[in-house]
């Protein structure tokens, strides 16, 4: 029996897949298979990939298909899995060899359907842990949980059984597919070790802002759809709400801000205020948001002025520190 099966896309990273797929073909768990799927490759990373698939045929299953982006490939690749589990790699990023053993062990001996672990944020200069924590509720996860595919097993059968899928075409694709997943999930834990490697590059599309950062209104907008269409919004809308609200005015809005052209920098941030405002006008009586924290008092100071302010603010300070680095 399969117990996890592996989703790892790749597309043109030739200096990357080789370490990534070494951590498979070690993990001290014996029954998985790697669903290794190019992406229309135009590199070398295909040479590297067929290498590996030749050395390991036992292990690793090599599908072909026409480049669709990162979501595309995951979806290709789930009628495949056979695993009992279902985890998802980026192919730039690399694990520790116990990973799977220990998050699948912990699965089974705790009858969950879905376990996470913690990750180390790699940057060329320095590393950073991210740490998680065991949550006491569906919502305290809905809030609190890292919003990242691939540091979770999750059991192939919920996928499967509600048709879950990636976006096509769209960036932000696991905020939507892990807020889909969520309402489903009935049993969780943690492994509270940095199982992953999560690879920092330049040019990676996380770490490249333009016209497209705008989407995550989309991807919300899909979030608030289906929770309306499995009829579960007003028993999340306070958790939903919130998370609009803070998707907007942190971590997109630092996106945006980076955005080099004024005009379109701008626009999307107008567009991303509005947005809010329109779907939720009474956010700011949202419960999570009055509690104690940074964020919140933040958030709670946004208005059409101070909007404007803490924009140009954070403009100030992203220029200054590409300027610190290029002289430093």
């Amino acid at each position: 029996m399969i117990k996890v099966s592996i989703i790892v896309p790749f597309y043109n990273v030739e200096n990357y897949i080789e370490k990534c797929l070494q951590s498979l073909v070690n993990q001290t768990l014996e029954d998985i298979e790697i669903l290794l799927v190019n992406d229309g490759s135009q590199d070398g990373t295909e040479v590297i990939a067929k290498q590996f698939v030749e050395k390991y045929p036992h292990k690793i299953t090599y599908l072909e298909k026409e480049n669709g982006g990162l979501s595309d490939a995951r979806n290709y690749a789930i009628p495949y899995a056979k695993g009992e589990y279902i985890a998802f790699l980026d192919s730039d990023d690399y694990v520790e060899t116990n990973m799977y053993e220990e998050m699948y062990n912990k699965a089974k001996k705790e009858n969950l359907d879905y376990v996470e672990c913690d990750f180390l944020w790699e940057y060329p200069d320095k590393i950073l842990v991210s740490k998680g924590k065991q949550y006491n509720n569906i919502k305290e996860m809905f809030m609190y949980t890292r919003v990242v595919a691939w540091n979770k097993l999750i059991k192939r059968e919920i996928i499967n059984n509600n048709n879950l899928e990636f976006p096509k075409g769209y960036r932000y694709e696991d905020v939507e597919f892990f807020y889909k997943l969520l309402p489903h999930i009935k049993s969780y834990g943690i492994v509270q070790k940095p199982f992953v490697h999560y690879i920092q590059r330049e040019n990676s599309i996380s770490n490249v802002q333009n016209t497209r950062t705008k989407e995550i209104i989309d991807i919300l907008e899909h979030v608030i759809k289906y929770y309306k269409e499995i009829d579960l919004f007003e028993q999340y809308k306070e958790e939903i709400e919130y998370t609009y609200a803070r998707y907007i005015l942190c971590s997109s809005m630092l996106r945006m801000v980076m955005i080099e052209n004024e005009k379109e920098r701008k626009e999307i941030i107008n567009l991303s205020w509005e947005s809010l405002n329109i779907q939720f006008p009474k956010w700011k009586k949202n419960s999570y948001l009055q509690q104690k924290g940074l964020k919140n008092v933040y958030m709670r100071t946004v208005n059409n002025i101070t909007l404007k302010l803490y924009t140009a603010l954070a403009r100030i300070k992203l220029i200054r520190d590409k300027l610190q680095e290029k002289f430093v």
